[in-house]
């Protein structure tokens, strides 16, 4: 059987493959590396959306689908007939959560204000400090998945506090229902969102979301930018009584006549919480693995259902 993946260092990042199994490099849907017979097993490429997803009909023989990222949003409604998809739960843990702590204390001790004030050779003392600070926060995460577990414990020396949040309650655990984010989110002061996009999260961040969040509040979004409606977003930010921290937007790239890219208590990076170093070596572990167990027989691991 043949292997489509999407990057070079991938062949011998992958490890040891049984005999028999082929792997080639697809960089791209539209440069195909062979005929498209006996592709049982493909790997898009890093963050392709519905574009990529047009190849699915072109693989007759294809059986699964590992994505290499953990959204798989762009896939869900799209996969043929016995085609099972995967995605990368886990790779994206320690890069994603890196990027929430290291924007919370951003935000928190004023790093922006200080890089523009740098920028302009000023020693911007006087009107910056006191900074507020991370130590003593109570932080909401909305997601208590493998990535909001990895933002907890990366937090905790913080000396923070801590309230999860998933789809359905986990009592034993300590996780609240999404239902209760009304009740749950006048008492946080930095809220990270890490919720796959679905149905039932589109738009999950709107007016009465915001508003229930507490003066001073900080919002951080890692998740998909359509977990957000981008006008409230605008309209609340704007108003200076919240602020945010925002690796995804709708639509991305974010246009240039955007009013979020000139508010001063807003921080903007271009979807790249997982766009790190050890990302293609955590990835192709997976789909190494994943690749043995489907030659195997085995059950896979990582498989999508209801959108996770």
């Amino acid at each position: 059987m043949k292997v489509w993946i999407p990057h070079q260092a991938g062949l011998h990042l992958v490890g040891g493959l049984p005999e028999g199994v082929t792997v080639e490099v697809a960089e791209r849907p539209d440069r195909l590396p062979s005929d498209v017979a006996d592709v049982r097993f493909w790997v898009p490429p890093f963050l392709s959306g519905s574009d990529a997803t047009a190849l699915l009909r072109e693989l007759p023989d294809l059986a699964v689908v590992q994505l290499l990222s953990a959204g798989a949003d762009a896939w869900v409604d799209r996969m043929p007939e016995g085609v099972t998809l995967c995605d990368a739960r886990g790779v994206h843990d320690p890069s994603t959560a890196e990027w929430v702590v290291t924007a919370i204390l951003t935000q928190l001790r004023a790093f922006p204000a200080f890089v523009r004030a740098q920028a302009q050779r000023r020693w911007a003392f006087e009107g910056n400090v006191p900074t507020d600070e991370l130590s003593g926060k109570r932080v909401l995460i909305v997601g208590a998945g493998s990535i909001g577990t990895a933002v907890r414990d990366r937090l905790a020396p913080f000396e923070v506090s801590f309230t999860l949040v998933a789809r359905t309650a986990r009592p034993e655990q300590g996780v609240h229902a999404v239902a209760e984010l009304p009740r749950l989110l006048p008492e946080a002061d930095v809220v990270v969102v890490l919720v796959p996009l679905t149905d039932q999260t589109r738009g999950l961040i709107d007016k009465e979301f915001l508003a229930a969040m507490p003066d001073g509040a900080l919002l951080v979004n890692a998740a998909r930018g359509p977990v957000a409606r981008t006008e409230a977003l605008v309209a609340e930010l704007a108003s200076g009584r919240i602020s945010a921290a925002l690796d995804v937007t709708d639509p991305e790239p974010l246009p240039a006549d955007s009013p979020l890219w000139t508010m001063p208590n807003v921080l903007l990076t271009p979807h790249v919480a997982g766009s790190v170093r050890g990302l293609l070596p955590r990835a192709y572990r997976l789909v190494g693995e994943q690749v043995r167990r489907f030659a195997a027989g085995e059950p896979l691991i990582n498989t999508v259902v209801d959108g996770y």
